[in-house]
């Protein structure tokens, strides 16, 4: 179609409960199995980054996340 708005929406929840404790059964510490969901969920968007956007973005983020999870 050549008249298409297209448009996303995001929506902010708590991480579940059922995916930390899967990571922490894999070997993964409660923190790191937070992280590893939230980089998982941001990556899509870090990969179309030119590379020290990408990294300094990853960075803020963990920045944000200490402390502040659990």
């Amino acid at each position: 179609e050549n008249k298409v708005d297209v448009a996303h929406e995001a929506t902010v929840g708590k991480i579940g409960d059922e995916d930390v404790f899967y990571l922490e059964t894999r070997g993964l510490d409660d923190d790191d199995a937070k992280q590893m969901i939230v980089a998982g969920f941001i990556e899509p968007i870090t990969e179309e980054l030119p590379i020290e956007y990408a990294v300094e973005l990853n960075r803020l983020i963990e920045l944000e996340m200490e402390g502040s999870l659990g």
